[in-house]
């Protein structure tokens, strides 16, 4: 893997990159928040950013942990949030700065496998210096890979 980080670093683009292999690089980000307002500004943030290229919004999580020396059972929203592993540390700075917690929950998964065309997607969705059509949110009725 010492050449595959020796190319990302030096000589392929996103679309080189994803070409020669494929959408191995796609990560899943998970976050929890405490409002669906809050759910809803950072996913947004972070599509608008071109930082991930979905976000799912899970209501309804029941968390239970420990925080200040307090046992906590807090209802939260889950945010399951896919992205390239190079936006790792851009995706954690805007759930930092946008977040209300002290201490966000930001943790990536590997994606080990998935369908190669979902995976193009979800990275070809990051590139900066593509051209897209307007940003604009839709109603959510077309079909999208998300089904």
């Amino acid at each position: 893997m010492a050449l595959a980080v020796h190319l990302s670093r030096c000589c392929l683009t996103r679309r080189e990159w994803l070409e020669y292999f494929g959408g191995m690089d796609a990560i899943v980000i998970i976050t929890t928040v405490g409002t669906e307002e809050q759910a809803n500004l950072i996913a947004r943030e972070l599509i608008a950013r071109r930082q991930a290229a979905c976000v799912n919004i899970l209501p309804g999580v029941r968390s239970i942990y420990r925080w200040q020396g307090k046992i906590c059972n807090d209802t939260e929203l889950l945010l399951v949030i896919k992205t390239c592993r190079p936006e790792f540390d851009p995706v954690a700075a805007t759930i930092a700065e946008l977040h209300s917690y002290d201490l966000p929950e930001i943790l990536a998964f590997d994606v080990a496998h998935g369908e190669k065309n979902f995976l193009d997607w979800v990275c070809g969705n990051l590139d900066k210096n593509a051209l897209f059509e307007e940003d604009e949110e839709g109603d959510g009725e077309e079909e999208s890979p998300e089904g």
